[in-house]
């Protein structure tokens, strides 16, 4: 089998396919072979070693991916309910860039009928963390207003839908124009186009009073505003800093990375309770312990999938020996919903 290893951090010919044995399911663990892996924002942070769940947890060296799709090869004792030949997605932490994939039963879910390969890779760590922020933090109520950042991103785009799926009125930004109908029809009421008009004026235009829920995955240049925006009361939903590190960067920009640090706010409990907004945080890839709770958001997710209530994100598929190039177009800034590598 053949994975991506990353063995120290730096630019993207870090990213290194190797050979390596092929590896064996234990009890209660399953064999996928990926047709495809999703690639996420994360695993550039990875590959740069800025992500600290991946440092505390895996250290050196390290496969980037956290999801897969695929075909179950082989299963250890104790397995139920899948078994050789199934079409699975898994979801993985880390270690998801590879040509075989072992992981627990509970994160290996049978693939609806007709549901592609590379959209099925594409659908789980956006949505996932869709469903987190805004179901088990924000408590979303109809009628609410949502402003998501990146609408037309993974995470974005599932946040749009789900905010539909919710009942609330959702608000989209976007970096650039090719971007507006991706959002649309993502399900936005409205989308801000801040390459062509200035996003807090066109925010403020549309939402007067402020609002309810904000998503924000871009750090120091928009999470003053973006907090600054909520009405009272208001939750800032936090899952990213990507606006930390300049598009299309070759390597980690240290002195660029200080000052951003420097200039993230701090918000003060005090002046948050008497402001009556709060301030939600969190990191997906801590929760994979949670078995119970990755069974049954990923079970109404898939149910919803089924429903045609909710579609898995824009793919543009990359072949698996051109990982250095997904990770080029990632950092751009100008890639719409997901790219997945496909083997």
């Amino acid at each position: 089998m053949y994975k991506v290893v990353v063995h120290r951090p730096g630019r993207h010919e870090r990213l290194v396919i190797e050979e390596h044995p092929r590896p064996e399911p234990g009890p209660g663990e399953v064999l996928i072979e990926v047709a495809a892996a999703g690639v996420n924002f994360a695993d550039c942070l990875i590959r740069m070693g800025l992500y600290k769940s991946s440092r505390d947890q895996i250290g050196w060296p390290v496969t980037p991916g956290f999801e897969v799709a695929g075909t179950v090869a082989a299963t250890g004792p104790g397995v139920r309910d899948l078994v050789p030949g199934h079409r699975v997605l898994g979801v993985t932490r880390f270690g998801g860039y590879a040509t075989e994939v072992v992981v627990p039963q509970h994160q290996a879910f049978r693939l609806p009928d007709g549901l592609e390969m590379a959209s099925a890779a594409a659908f789980p760590s956006p949505f996932l963390t869709a469903y987190y922020g805004l179901f088990m933090l924000a408590y979303p109520r109809p009628g609410q207003s949502m402003l998501v950042h990146s609408a037309a991103g993974g995470v974005g785009g599932a946040l749009v839908q789900l905010g539909k799926v919710a009942e609330c009125r959702v608000v989209g930004v976007v970096g650039a124009s090719h971007k507006v109908e991706v959002a649309r029809d993502l399900g936005a009421d409205q989308v801000i186009d801040r390459s062509r008009e200035d996003l807090w004026a066109a925010a403020e235009r549309l939402a007067p009073d402020g609002y309810d829920l904000i998503f924000d995955a871009n750090g120091v240049a928009t999470l003053r505003e973006s907090y600054r925006h909520l009405g009272r009361p208001g939750k800032l939903v936090v899952y990213g800093f990507h606006s930390m590190l300049a598009k299309g960067t070759r390597r980690a920009p240290w002195l660029r990375l200080l000052v951003a640090w420097l200039r993230t706010p701090r918000f003060d409990p005090l002046r948050m309770t008497n402001s009556n907004r709060s301030v939600l945080a969190f990191n997906l890839s801590y929760l994979f312990r949670e078995t119970e709770l990755l069974a049954e958001v990923m079970g109404r997710l898939l149910g919803w999938l089924g429903e045609g209530r909710i579609v898995p994100p824009p793919v543009t598929p990359v072949p698996f020996r051109d990982v250095a190039d997904a990770h080029r177009r990632l950092e751009s800034g100008m890639t719409v919903g997901k790219l997945v590598l496909t083997c």
